[in-house]
This record gives C-alpha cells, sequence and structure tokens, in this order.
C-alpha cells in the first residue's frame, strides 16, 4: 500500500496546527518537507525553525528533502529539529557517499532526489546505500506544477533495480498521475495541493492509495 507524504509547502502557513491536525486525522503517514535555499532553486521556502516547531504536535513521519546547494553542513542541526530521513540531491555539491554515511551516522534514513534532467542509472551505483529514492516528476523549486510523465520510466528501472526500496515521486502528484507512478513501481506519493487544498483530506488521501 502507499505511504502518502503530504507536502507542506501547499499547506495555510497561518494555521499550521489545524492543517496537519486535518491531514493527520485524514491518514497521512508522512510529511514531505521541502527546504529550499534560493541557491540550488530559485525559491526560498522554511527551515530548522518551522521545523522544531511542528515537530512538537506533528506524530507523522518527517519525510525532509533538502533542494540546497551543499547539504552536509546542515544535516546534523535537521536532524535534532526532528527529520526522520533526510533526502538531499544528486546534483548538489557534495560528495554522495559522504553525505549517506553522515545521514546513517546521525540514525536518519538516507535518500537521494534526482531532477528531472537527471537518468536514473546515475543513482544505481548507490542504491544499496539508500532506504529511500525520490524521484522529482516536476523541476523542483515551486509548487503546482505540471506533472512530467518522463519520470515514470525512471521509476521502473529503480523498482527493477531495488525491489525493496521506498521510492518517492514528487510533482503535479493526483489520483490519477498517482495510479501512473504507482503502477510503475512508486510506493510514496508527495502531493501539496491536491490534499492540502482539498475540502475533504482524507479523501483526497484515500484516492492517492
Amino acid at each position: 500500500m502507499n505511504k502518502i507524504s503530504p507536502s507542506l509547502l501547499a499547506a495555510d502557513f497561518a494555521r499550521l496546527d489545524s492543517e496537519l491536525k486535518r491531514i493527520t486525522e485524514g491518514g497521512a503517514e508522512w510529511l514531505h518537507l521541502d527546504v529550499m535555499d534560493g541557491v540550488f532553486v530559485p525559491n526560498i521556502s522554511f527551515g530548522i525553525p518551522v521545523i522544531q516547531s511542528i515537530r512538537k504536535c506533528c506524530p507523522l513521519y518527517f519525510d525532509l528533502h533538502l533542494m540546497i546547494r551543499d547539504p552536509m553542513p546542515y544535516l546534523k542541526a535537521f536532524a535534532d529539529a526532528g527529520a526522520d530521513s533526510i533526502t538531499f540531491h544528486l546534483e548538489s555539491d557534495c560528495d554522495a557517499d559522504e553525505v549517506i554515511e553522515a545521514i546513517h551516522a546521525l540514525g536518519k534514513k538516507a535518500g537521494i532526489s534526482i531532477k528531472p534532467g537527471t537518468a536514473a542509472e546515475e543513482i544505481l551505483p548507490l542504491l544499496p546505500k539508500l532506504d529511500l529514492v525520490l524521484v522529482m516528476s516536476v523541476e523542483p523549486g515551486f509548487g503546482g506544477q505540471k506533472f512530467m510523465p518522463n519520470c515514470l520510466d525512471k521509476i521502473r528501472i529503480l523498482r527493477e533495480a531495488a525491489p525493496g526500496l521506498d521510492i518517492s515521486v514528487d510533482g503535479g502528484i493526483n489520483a490519477e498521475t498517482g495510479r501512473l507512478c504507482t503502477e510503475a513501481g512508486a510506493n510514496v506519493l508527495v502531493a501539496g495541493s491536491y490534499v492540502f487544498g482539498s475540502s475533504n483530506p482524507a479523501a483526497a488521501i484515500d484516492s492517492l492509495r
């Protein structure tokens, strides 16, 4: 069964407590946290203080997605803030093996994300060290973009190479695109406006399953 990871980026930040309660009661297991630095991607989102604050009131698994130029200096701070898994980009300025080892040393699960222009084959050598791969189905940086179907072949390649790995997909996910991703082999669906923008988050989450 799919794990549903609503993206906090699409929530109403004026009432985060009630927004998180809606998705928790609606059946979400994970919460996707998009951290952007304005350098690696052309947008700035939120950081450690927000994650620390919502950790106090949200029991969900914190699925952290670092869209930052160099993740290494910030890993411990995000781990201490409450992240359960830390996903960084293959395209960032770092040694991927070193970052994976550092995340595991902090007692957290390690993931790698790839942009739409990056081939799945580029991360195949790293799969035995990873707990999660995040396939971007839009260009990272902004919510509300249209789903890019070329991500489906990447998901198939990754699923064939790693049958037991968590494969997540993020960008333009709704009931229709979520079904396509699930059929391709994804088992974690990140959805922003489709869940947080719904008047009935439970129904939206159920449709993604």
